[in-house]
């Protein structure tokens, strides 16, 4: 450990818990706090700092998929790029038929080995910037998202031996995890496909993503229980949110499962940050304002079978009404929740800082049917959290705990780890902790919670050098 001197100490440094939720406090703040005493003399355990990684896939973890020779694809991946600075090596061209909204097992899993031989090392997410193919059939179809991230397998649509799309099917790692490097931690790359047909539009999503970007937007989260029994089942999962979130971010839920049927959307409501509903067809959308950076989809059966939906809401219905990014299945799922977005884990993460494709692909937990779509680095509640040293302790900001999760900062001493402090995730606080500095012997900091590749499990997030 290098020997820095107390000016330098002085200095705030910028930093970010590699894992953890939304809240917390120190002692004497909204969390608990823990002290061990910083000791008496001057050393080099009173100027150990560290530095924790940011939150959120940055544009260099970012890999741009093109159709090659696909004009759209072409201008899209290029405008992708512009906007968002995706260094160039990450931009991935192959040949794909994008005439077809389908491509068969057998052909994606040539355009999937193309693909996965191309990308840059380093590489943890992907966009895929043409408007079709969108799904992959074999026995079974997925989302040409969920079958990028796990390659084409029938498990994760038609379970083997049964025959029945509506079965249980293999579950996301990336479900509710911690991890900001999913290939690292967990060999899956998230995916989302930007799912605009034309330049004009992508261009327009793309700028609404970038515009979302660390503004803490105020708007309104809205949850809806329609009087469609069948399609409001998360509506259960809805209703203790808008308590859950008082005083940090405000919730809507709406119970219009007793009708009329003419009050199942929304109309004319503005400032929109999340919009989930329970119908085949979302009425008004065009009447609704959504901030940018939004997230809104309906659990439906087939509003990801692109373009048409089989006659029900599409996904870029939302896109086009100006979210961000949605999700929804390409075949026939049936109605169990866990085949859609949770609200509360979608939102958690989002406030938390997870950018928009980590945070609707944390939100499933059986995604293989499903497609996502929009702008993937869209970040609104990007944190920029702090660790300093602050007249004589620790200083710690940041929005990254998870609810109910523990974490502590420890110093090294005569090759025993002991606490400094602790802090507790809670929901919609952003964490404003103080920690004594360790003894004058200490010879490393480090701080620790949960796992990025299990939550359950505590885990080293970062160290000291």
């Amino acid at each position: 450990m290098r020997h820095l001197n107390r000016a330098f100490a002085l200095l705030v440094l910028s930093c970010l818990a590699a894992c953890g939720g939304g809240g917390g406090g120190a002692s004497g703040s909204n969390g608990a706090g823990g002290d061990s005493g910083s000791g008496g003399a001057t050393g080099p355990g009173q100027t150990l700092i560290l530095t924790l990684p940011a939150s959120g896939l940055a544009p260099a973890d970012l890999a741009v998929v093109v159709a090659e020779g696909d004009a759209l694809s072409e201008a899209v991946g290029a405008a992708y790029l512009a906007a968002r600075g995706v260094p160039a090596a990450n931009l991935v061209r192959v040949r794909v038929n994008t005439a077809n909204d389908v491509i068969s097992a057998a052909d994606f899993a040539l355009l999937k080995a193309d693909i996965d031989a191309r990308l840059p090392a380093g590489v943890q997410a992907t966009l895929l910037t043409w408007a079709a193919p969108s799904r992959v059939f074999g026995t079974c179809s997925m989302g040409i998202t969920s079958a990028m991230a796990f390659g084409y397998d029938a498990r994760w649509c038609n379970p083997a031996p049964t025959t029945n799309t509506c079965a249980a099917t293999a579950v996301s790692p990336l479900y509710d995890s911690e991890s900001r490097r999913p290939q690292a931690d967990l060999q899956v790359r998230p995916s989302m496909l930007l799912g605009a047909r034309t330049v004009a539009a992508a261009q327009a999503l793309i700028s609404r993503g970038v515009a979302a970007d660390a503004t803490r937007p105020s708007g309104d989260a809205w949850l809806v229980r329609t009087t469609d029994a069948d399609r409001s089942v998360r509506w259960t999962d809805f209703a203790g949110l808008p308590a859950a979130w008082s005083g940090a971010l405000t919730v809507n839920y709406l119970d219009n499962s007793s009708g009329p049927a003419t009050g199942n959307s929304l109309s004319g409501r503005s400032g929109l940050l999340f919009y989930l509903t329970g119908l085949a067809n979302v009425d008004q959308l065009a009447t609704l304002q959504f901030r940018p950076g939004a997230l809104a989809d309906t659990l439906t059966s087939f509003s990801g079978l692109l373009p048409g939906a089989n006659g029900q809401t599409p996904v870029t219905a939302f896109l086009d009404a100006g979210a961000t990014a949605s999700y929804g299945t390409v075949e026939e799922p049936c109605n169990p929740p866990q085949k859609f977005s949770r609200a509360s884990i979608l939102i958690d993460h989002y406030w938390r800082g997870a950018t928009a494709i980590e945070a609707y692909w944390r939100a499933v937990q059986w995604p293989g049917q499903g497609l996502f779509v929009g702008e993937p680095l869209a970040q609104p509640f990007r944190d920029t959290p702090s660790f300093a040293i602050v007249n004589g302790e620790y200083q710690i900001k940041t929005r990254q705990l998870r609810p109910g999760s523990r974490y502590t900062l420890e110093y090294l001493q005569g090759g025993s780890w002991t606490a400094l402090a602790s802090f507790t995730g809670v929901r919609g606080q952003p964490l404003d902790g103080r920690a004594p500095l360790p003894p004058a012997a200490a010879t490393q900091i480090r701080w620790v919670g949960p796992c990025p590749s299990n939550a359950a499990n505590r885990c080293t997030l970062a160290q000291s050098t």
